[in-house]
């Protein structure tokens, strides 16, 4: 420890500091006696400045020492480190002021500085040294990081949309730091008294709908939006506009990303599809959500996947006891135990191989964990996938549902949602008609009396952005490939909703229900895929049909021209949130759809497609199977 502290290269350039800044306080003091004098010192004071120079400027230097700025890093600069060589000019200041009020009426005493010297030398010293400090901060970031970023590159001239506190910040670190190839030449923002202005000095140019005479004089390409606490829907607009433009548009976080550490202003990110198809944030009951999960073992299937591993994070942020990540793909499994392991939940997780058809292993799962809530995610998803081989579809879906939900009700579990989705209304698929066999399964369980204590329910909702198979992730490939983009139909549509949003509103499912209830999500606006294709190839920064093809291939076996909202058996009640519908069934005995499917369960891999799909067809007279 101690070699460390006094080795020779420590020493070494603690002495340089102590010479620089003893030279450059030297010539600060010497400087304030000229120019309280007017550059003609009275000669009666000439040996007083001599015989005070070194005393005193031994005094700033050991101030600036008991300031710790001899330990500091000399190039990095900031607020602290000036507030502290402040503390320091001032406390030798003040220190010389009370010496002369101490000695002023010894007129023997020579040793004492003039009031007017110590008042200009507190002010030329502040800024040799702050100045000295900063220069050598410019050095390292305008010079020396920008040699270590390699080949010198023109950067590119951006426009920030925003003059508030995240756009100054912005600018400042691209100015600060230009190695990273950003240079701020204008800001847009509908702040009348802002406009005009300089931030930073970039000016303020104007409104953000003036941008096509900016971009002019400014020539700029490049737009970074930097207002993350503005509405959602006056992002997409500004996005629209942007993009309408030909200009690349990027983003900085999320406010909430920037207040809890997680990003930087200066992590921007190009603007994504979620960003445009958005809905306003959902209002949660937070607090609810925490408490049902708090200190209690929650175990989740399909870990995971994507709607799975997003409800294993908001879950971990719940803080329960124990939360099971079950999961068949062990490459799956091992991404979001690592995910969560990073976030710091390693203490809470615990990562299980299952497969939910597996009753032997599931009893075992919920006999030692004894889990108070199941939510189920595992399933086969994928239509066209699934057309081909039903039989996969009802035994992991249908089947996998009924086995899981059965172990749960014998060994005490207080809630199990299912995750269904907007397929199992009125399907064409076998995909959506397995879905719709889980969830007559579960409400068959419900009303047979054998229940319990559990709460057996499922949650439909549409389309969810971004997750594995979905037309965003394939989509992003075929227009990275240079096209074309393959649409099913012109007119087909979709709902959407982002992971995050349809997780939030999962958990909130699971306080409003009472047993045997199917819920499902308000998913707003549908969406045309064809309409969607454009606008992710110009945030691609092409030109749909000019640079990127946009080829139309037909709908799939299996694939509606747009989803429904309801059977025509279904009525739907609303809930305590208004975003979360609650839906009556009649018409379909649950009871006997259970006691089909389980007698159809030994023949399943003994019957060919066709057979399969007319056996579902006769449990479910909705369902419309596409017949090879």
């Amino acid at each position: 420890m101690f070699a460390s502290v006094y080795s020779p290269s420590r020493n070494k350039r603690s002495l340089l500091i102590a010479l620089t800044y003893s030279v450059l306080l030297g010539m600060a003091l010497w400087a304030s006696w000229e120019v309280r004098y007017d550059f003609t010192v009275p000669e009666n004071y000439l040996h007083v400045r001599l015989l005070t120079l070194l005393p005193f400027v031994a005094l700033q230097v050991a101030m600036l020492v008991v300031f710790r700025q001899f330990s500091s890093m000399l190039t990095y600069f900031g607020m602290p480190d000036l507030l502290r060589v402040l503390g320091a000019m001032f406390t030798s200041s003040l220190i010389g002021f009370v010496w002369w009020g101490l000695c002023r009426n010894e007129p023997e005493m020579i040793l004492m500085l003039p009031r007017g010297v110590l008042v200009l030398n507190f002010i030329l010293s502040m800024g040799v040294v702050g100045g000295f400090r900063l220069a050598l901060r410019i050095y390292r970031e305008r010079i020396t990081l920008h040699r270590s970023m390699g080949p010198h590159k023109a950067p590119r001239r951006i426009a920030i949309v925003g003059a508030g506190d995240i756009g100054a910040s912005l600018a400042s670190e691209c100015i600060s730091r230009p190695a990273r190839g950003l240079l701020p030449v204008v800001f847009l923002d509908d702040d009348e008294d802002k406009i005009g202005g300089l931030v930073h000095g970039i000016p303020v140019g104007g409104r953000i709908d003036e941008v096509d005479r900016l971009r002019d004089r400014f020539e700029f390409e490049h737009v970074i939006l930097a207002m993350p606490t503005a509405p959602e829907k006056r992002l997409r607009q500004i996005i629209k506009m942007m993009t309408d433009k030909g200009l690349v548009v990027e983003i900085v976080p999320s406010v909430d990303d920037l207040v809890s550490g997680r990003a930087k202003v200066t992590r921007i990110r190009s603007v994504e599809v979620e960003d445009l198809l958005g809905r306003e944030q959902v209002a949660l009951d937070t607090e609810g959500i925490s408490h049902m999960a708090r200190d209690k073992v929650v175990l989740v299937t399909g870990a995971g996947g994507s709607i799975g591993s997003e409800l294993c994070r908001q879950i971990a942020a719940c803080n329960p006891s124990r939360l099971l990540l079950v999961e068949q793909s062990e490459a799956a499994l091992f991404v979001i135990e690592q995910e969560l392991i990073s976030l710091g939940m390693g203490a809470i997780i615990q990562p299980v191989i299952a497969d939910v058809l597996d009753r032997a292993r599931v009893v075992q799962i919920l006999s030692r964990y004894k889990p108070s809530l199941i939510f189920h995610a595992a399933a086969h998803k994928h239509v066209y996938l699934m057309e081909r081989q039903p039989a996969e579809a009802l035994k992991n879906n249908s089947l996998g549902t009924l086995l899981l939900a059965e172990e749960a009700v014998a060994h005490g579990v207080e809630t199990f949602l299912a995750i269904s989705t907007d397929k199992a209304i009125n399907p064409t698929n076998i995909m959506g008609a397995s879905k719709r066999l889980a969830e007559l399964m579960m409400q068959g369980l419900h009303t047979s009396g054998h229940a319990g204590k559990t709460r057996l329910m499922a949650v439909r909702f549409g389309n969810v952005l971004g997750s594995s198979g979905s037309v965003v992730p394939i989509f992003k490939q075929q227009i990275a490939a240079g096209g074309p983009v393959t649409v099913t139909h012109p007119e087909v549509t979709r709902y959407f909703m982002t992971i995050p949003e349809a997780v939030g509103l999962v958990l909130q499912t699971a306080l409003l229900g009472s047993g045997g209830e199917v819920f499902v999500l308000d998913m707003g606006q549908p969406v045309k895929i064809a309409d969607l294709a454009r606008q992710m190839i110009q945030l691609s920064g092409f030109v749909p049909d000019a640079d990127i093809e946009i080829k139309y291939v037909g709908l799939k076996p299996g694939e509606k021209l747009y989803e429904e909202l309801q059977h025509s058996t279904e009525t739907h009640q609303p809930t305590s949130h208004p975003r979360i519908l609650r839906f009556v069934s009649s018409g379909v005995d649950p009871q006997l759809v259970r006691r089909e499917m389980l007698r159809l369960q030994g023949h399943l891999n003994e019957m060919d497609i066709n057979e399969v799909k007319l056996a579902v067809q006769k449990l479910l007279p909705e369902y419309t199977p596409y017949m090879d």
